[in-house]
């Protein structure tokens, strides 16, 4: 059994070593920075209240801006670096390759300030409520948990249907990976094992994100978002609670729509018609249905192997040779006394035929003999 998990930890080892060397100078330049920053938190209050989004600190007059970038860099437990590495091992792997590059580095851009604005103006909306002055200068926001709930929403939209764990006593798929992400920063907060920040930067996340793939990345065709049905924001929460959710959140959308803020997203796409028709709908997506056309297929693929291994027929050389040779003696045997009865009987046919043939060839002679004396 040791040798068993020595030989899984070192393989997990490898798999890693061998991500971050294929990965891009934008993966490997994030994971030294976070090390680098684990090593200057030792140094203790300074550098949160240097490095971290204090939310009394933003505000004239300190304005510490610099804060939402570098906040996410900072982490002060151990587990929470793994966390991050893990995280950075996985957009290498699995998000980076369908990005690129670039893509990645803005959206890591995007999700860093996001999440520590949303945050900053949340705690700063809670001290204006409660007048407790705490949580302007005691909360230190700080750690990449927001930027892992945002990797957990990209990696809904680009492959929720594919089964994170599938057992027979749990089934969970990849699209609710976001909501599990967030309901563990809430045990882990509430535990004691994590600061109490990082729910907030993880709901943050959330938003942050699905904002912007929603509604602002750039697509391969020039369009802006993703507005297929498989990403709306309802179908973050379970199927019961869907309707009323996505009623609320169509009409904070039709709101904003109407206010100018946010604008009325349609899609086209070709049917692939020999005219030169295009239909015009809201919240199809050509990505999306070539996302869906290869789980199809996918989960063709394997039903039709699984048809295969059941429908495997025995080889009849290898389970049967007795009967197959004994069918083959008794057919030979048959065929042997068949061809000697045939011969038996031939050969009496032809030792008739033989006797008959001396008989009239003595017959003739001595017709010829008779004729002669005559």
């Amino acid at each position: 059994m040791k040798m068993a998990n020595s030989v899984n930890i070192s393989q997990i080892q490898n798999q890693i070593v061998v991500v971050l060397r294929n990965s891009s100078v934008v993966v490997k330049a994030i994971l030294v920075v976070v090390c680098l920053m684990y090593l200057l938190s030792f140094v203790g209050e300074p550098i949160l209240n240097t490095l971290a989004i204090t939310p009394g600190y933003i505000v004239p007059p300190n304005f510490r801006i610099w804060t939402y970038v570098t906040h996410g860099f900072l982490e002060t437990h151990l587990w929470n670096v793994a966390a991050d590495i893990l995280t950075l091992v996985v957009c290498g792997k699995l998000i980076e390759p369908l990005w690129g590059a670039l893509e990645m580095l803005l959206f890591f851009g995007v999700a860093n300030v996001g999440v520590g604005l949303v945050s900053a103006v949340w705690y700063l909306t809670v001290y204006v409520a409660t007048s407790n002055i705490t949580y302007l200068f005691d909360v230190h926001i700080h750690g990449l948990s927001g930027y892992i709930a945002c990797i957990a929403v990209a990696l809904k939209q680009t492959m929720g249907d594919y089964d994170l764990i599938n057992t027979s006593f749990l089934k969970l798929r990849i699209k609710q990976l976001p909501m599990l992400v967030l309901l563990w920063s809430v045990i882990m907060a509430v535990t004691g094992l994590s600061s109490g920040v990082y729910p907030v930067m993880t709901t943050a996340g959330i938003f942050v994100s699905w904002i912007y793939l929603r509604f602002y990345q750039k697509q391969s065709d020039n369009s802006r978002g993703d507005m297929s049905d498989t990403f709306t924001f309802a179908s973050f929460f379970p199927d019961k609670v869907q309707p009323p959710i996505a009623i609320l959140a169509n009409t904070v959308h039709s709101g904003l729509v109407k206010a100018r803020v946010c604008k009325k997203q349609v899609r086209k796409y070709d049917v692939g018609a020999p005219s030169s028709i295009t239909i015009s709908l809201p919240g199809s997506d050509p990505n999306d249905a070539e996302r869906r056309r290869q789980l199809a297929l996918r989960a063709l693929n394997e039903r039709l192997s699984r048809v295969e291994e059941q429908a495997s027929w025995p080889s009849m050389d290898d389970q049967q040779p007795p009967a197959t040779t004994t069918a083959t003696t008794t057919s030979t045997t048959t065929v042997d006394s068949t061809v000697g009865k045939n011969n038996s009987k031939s050969g009496s046919d032809s030792e008739g035929q033989s006797g008959m043939e001396t008989h009239l060839a003595i017959e003739d002679e001595t017709g010829d003999e008779t004729v002669e004396s005559d």
